[in-house]
């Protein structure tokens, strides 16, 4: 974590203290604000590699603020909130999260996660092209994060948005329910594969002409699933 730049987003001071001096500790260079719109401004003028997200902030919902923060970054994102609200979890991960840290929690368990995430972040802005995909009528431009298909604009959620790009990261390649599931979800995902169904299944109704017999995003029986490429 050495001079990577992370962003704090929380109103309780006991658990800004906390983290500030777990941060510090590992070298982040360290940004904060208490509400999510308060973010926006510092988002544009430091650019951050990680954001921490406590839910409790006072001006959004969790699932808005999270979604008002992906809108204008790519920074891998931990939502910090009550580990028992089940809905909670889908509504900030439908929104945009990279994952979620149940409060209270220890330090190393946070530090683990925010290595993972930005290990994730940084391989799914490694692996997609710099600024466009093309295959058949399929076309993803990353840098207005727009999806088209024949020409037309088709809208994704963020999970679905991220889901694609990790197939469009190994385009041509087999990429495995388990590596969906910890790219997109967490490696705490990584048994959920009736989850990625659901998520898989959206995607096809929304970008494949006959959503039963795929063009695009096929299924590799017991493995996990392809973006097929022509021959």
């Amino acid at each position: 974590m050495l001079g990577q730049m992370v962003l704090l987003i929380a109103e309780e001071p006991q658990l800004r203290r906390l983290l500030r001096v777990t941060l510090n500790h590992q070298g982040a260079q360290l940004i904060e604000c208490r509400r999510a719109r308060d973010a926006l401004e510092l988002i544009e003028a430091h650019h951050p590699d990680l954001i921490l997200l406590d839910l409790r902030v006072p001006d959004a919902a969790g699932h808005e603020a999270t979604a008002l923060l992906r809108e204008r970054t790519e920074a891998a994102l931990i939502a910090l909130g009550d580990s028992e609200d089940e809905q909670q979890k889908i509504a900030v991960f439908d929104a945009g999260a990279d994952d979620y840290l149940g409060l209270p929690f220890s330090p190393p368990e946070m530090l683990a996660r925010v290595r993972a995430a930005l290990r994730r972040s940084l391989r799914f802005r490694v692996q997609k092209p710099q600024d466009s995909f093309h295959v058949g009528a399929l076309e993803v431009d990353f840098v207005a994060r727009e999806v088209r298909l024949h020409g037309k604009s088709i809208h994704l959620t963020p999970t679905e948005y991220k889901l694609l790009g990790v197939l469009i990261g190994s385009a041509g390649k087999v990429v495995t329910h388990e590596k969906l599931l910890q790219e997109v979800w967490g490696p705490e995902s990584i048994d959920q594969v009736q989850y990625l169904r659901v998520y898989m299944k959206q995607l096809r109704r929304k970008l494949e002409q006959a959503p039963t017999f795929p063009q695009y995003l096929v299924t590799e029986p017991a493995v996990g699933y392809r973006l097929r490429l022509p021959a």
